[in-house]
């Protein structure tokens, strides 16, 4: 499996603290069956400075480190970029690293609590400079879990979206699971990953949510593809066909503004 959102460099954010805890993810990850990690650090959200020419040294670092241990684990540079003004701006300017370096994509997170206003037109200038965002975590979003017409917007702008796998199974709560399955059940997910933080509160573990997206689809096919190749297109930095979303629920004036 392959795993596209990982906070596993040790020391740049609120994600391993230190590199005994790096190593912790990594053996963990390596015994879920993950074979590829994405190192994605937060960037862009004024508290963690972390432009590329840094997440490619710490990357190069913590590769040493894995194959002096002995860990099958192989690690790309990447980042958890904050939807912000100006972002196609300063992902230009290298203040944080697309997937694989391939310029292709990149994760986008909005902030937990609401959508900024401009963040669409952000999210449309990557679109722009051939950068395809890939949303981070929509069914932990407060508004996403009520508004999922907001999600279909997105793809159909031509975003990608990715949960996160302690979500499907209900680790992160019932509202965040409710809108995972709600994500899934309309097509409007194309990857899962683990947004790992440490190896105990938010483990390396993607195998439980691929097997929760599974039961939630009734196509065990398509949702290890989400884990597997379709991930792979991404790192690769190949063009993704994205799976058509299911049509939207047509809703009544009086459901939407009653």
């Amino acid at each position: 499996m392959i795993d596209l959102h990982c906070h596993i460099l040790p020391g740049v954010d609120d994600g391993a603290a230190d590199l005994s805890e790096s190593i912790a993810m990594a053996r963990q990850a390596v015994a879920d069956g993950i074979h590829t990690v994405v190192a994605t650090p937060h960037s862009l959200n004024d508290i963690y400075y972390n432009p590329l020419v840094k997440v490619v040294e710490r990357v190069g670092n913590l590769r040493k480190v894995l194959e002096t241990d002995g860990l099958k684990l192989t690690l790309c540079p990447g980042s958890d970029a904050h939807i912000c003004a100006r972002m196609a701006e300063r992902v230009a300017a290298e203040e944080a690293a697309t997937i694989n370096l391939n310029g292709r994509y990149i994760l986008a997170e909005f902030p937990s609590q609401v959508i900024p206003a401009e963040s669409r037109n952000e999210l449309f200038q990557l679109k722009l400079n051939n950068i395809t965002p890939i949303i981070t975590h929509p069914e932990r979003n407060l508004v996403f879990q009520h508004r999922l017409d907001f999600v279909y917007d997105l793809v159909e702008m031509g975003c990608l979206v990715q949960i996160t796998a302690m979500s499907i199974t209900g680790e992160l709560g019932e509202a965040a699971m409710d809108c995972a399955h709600a994500l899934l059940k309309r097509g409007l997910v194309h990857f899962i990953a683990s947004d790992a933080h440490s190896s105990r509160h938010r483990p390396a573990i993607l195998s439980h949510g691929v097997e929760a997206a599974a039961q939630v689809l009734g196509d065990e096919k398509t949702a290890r593809a989400m884990v597997t190749e379709w991930p792979a297109a991404i790192l690769a930095g190949e063009s993704f066909a994205a799976p058509e979303p299911r049509p939207r629920i047509q809703r009544k004036w009086w459901q939407i503004w009653g």
